[in-house]
């Protein structure tokens, strides 16, 4: 009951807003029955048709090129429904200013007019003026038989006529300013995605490790989901920019896909390129539980990965442990610390690879140094920051939770809209500092 309360608000509300913008960007600036009024009407329908596509495609058994081809208009247009929607909020409070100063300065101009020289009664006289007339004039015709000058129009139908011209000024001016600048936002957004993630680094002293691991640089990954939009040129850009970065060890730290191996595995080929002293290392994100995690664990060991499925290896210096998503428990796969770290000497240090960084109180109470994590995406989408918030401790970067300290890396992708705004995509070399170095 409650999920069927939440969807019919969420209807509603996709409803509303798109009501709201069809008003702003059509409604308020195009004439009944024109073509431009026709067309973005069409769309207002189409475009939310395709995002509600795009959204359900990817679960509902759909074949993968239907889902290529919803995918690119639907989420794209998801993002700049954001994005045009607050842009539009914006123009909220400059509508009535820009009004005002539009009437004021038609008020001005007036009072300078001769009031028996209007437009209006110049165009009438305008009119009155015919070449018969004219001619008649000149060979000295009684002027008597001419027409009579219209009346000029009533007071207050000009001033209803130029407070109609001034809203639509204003309703254009205020639109376009907003397609620009919500598009704009958008169309930026998109290249950074598809550009590829950037290089972050950050050095993380660690108490309990040896002074022979100082300077051990981890290239954390994260986020990659590729699926109908990002596929084999995305996972290339990722494994060129982390074989620069020349790290010691790799981790993959879950949401790799948005999809089955079946659709999918010829975009992750490139991950057999990864190359470090100490290898790639996976943990399953809550996505791989969306696309069949048991394929995908498979599939990455065979590209020459190793999954950490609620285990734990020895590396020079310190443990290793990866511990399954929480989107495993409803298969019975979830994370297990106990089996990763329970027998553990607790004379090393440990880095722990975990998908979403809730998990950090386990990490705590099993002495974990270091977690790695990701699932945020920063919010990917500002102000998707201060929602992200609500349910995760921290968000983006490094925090300290009592002995342990956590990571948070933006990812490396994005999920649905190929965008990023106010929190761009990052692969982070952390290099470990010993403090006995």
């Amino acid at each position: 009951m409650g999920f069927v309360l939440l969807a019919v608000v969420a209807l509603a509300l996709l409803v509303a807003v798109h009501r709201y913008v069809w008003r702003r960007f059509v409604g308020d600036t195009t004439a009944t029955g024109s073509r431009l009024r026709r067309a973005g009407t069409v769309a207002a329908y189409v475009l939310p048709l395709l995002s509600v596509g795009a959204l359900v495609s990817g679960r509902s058994g759909v074949p993968f090129w239907l889902q290529q081809v919803l995918a690119w208009p639907g989420y794209l247009w998801l993002a700049a429904l954001l994005y045009l929607t607050l842009a539009l909020l914006v123009g909220e409070a400059v509508r009535p200013l820009l009004r005002r100063l539009l009437a004021r300065r038609a008020t001005t101009a007036g009072a300078g007019a001769d009031p028996a020289r209007t437009p209006e009664t110049e165009q009438t006289a305008k009119a009155a003026r015919t070449p018969e007339t004219e001619r008649a004039g000149a060979a000295g015709s009684d002027t008597r038989t001419a027409a009579p000058p219209a009346p000029p129009a009533p007071p207050s139908s000009q001033a209803a006529a130029a407070s109609a011209s001034r809203r639509l000024f204003v309703a254009r001016a205020v639109g376009g300013a907003a397609a620009v600048a919500g598009l704009g936002t958008v169309g930026y957004g998109t290249y950074g995605v598809l550009r590829g993630p950037r290089v972050k680094r950050v050095t993380i002293p660690l108490a309990r490790l040896p002074r022979s691991a100082h300077g051990f640089r981890i290239a954390v990954v994260s986020d990659i989901h590729l699926g109908p939009i990002l596929g084999r040129a995305h996972t290339q850009r990722i494994v060129d920019t982390v074989n620069r970065t020349q790290p010691d060890l790799i981790a993959v730290v879950g949401d790799l896909v948005d999809g089955s191996v079946a659709d999918l595995g010829p975009a992750a080929e490139p991950l057999a390129g990864l190359r470090s002293r100490h290898g790639a290392f996976f943990v399953t994100g809550n996505h791989e539980y969306y696309s069949g995690a048991a394929q995908w664990v498979d599939h990455v060991r065979e590209l020459g990965m190793h999954p950490l499925e609620n285990a734990r290896v020895e590396i020079d210096g310190f443990d290793l442990a990866g511990v399954n998503d929480i989107g495993g428990e409803s298969e019975g796969q979830g994370p297990d610390f106990g089996r990763a770290l329970g027998d553990r000497d607790r004379s090393r240090a440990a880095v722990l690879m975990a998908h979403q960084p809730v998990l950090i109180d386990e990490a705590v109470a099993h002495g974990v140094d270091l977690q790695l994590s990701g699932h945020t995406h920063g919010g990917q989408l500002w102000p998707g920051n201060y929602i992200a918030e609500l349910s995760n401790p921290t968000v983006a970067g490094l925090e300290r939770y009592g002995d342990t300290q956590l990571y948070v890396t933006r990812g490396a992708g994005a999920w649905g809209p190929p965008v990023r705004v106010g929190a761009p995509s990052d692969i982070t070399v952390v290099e470990l500092a010993s403090k006995h170095a």
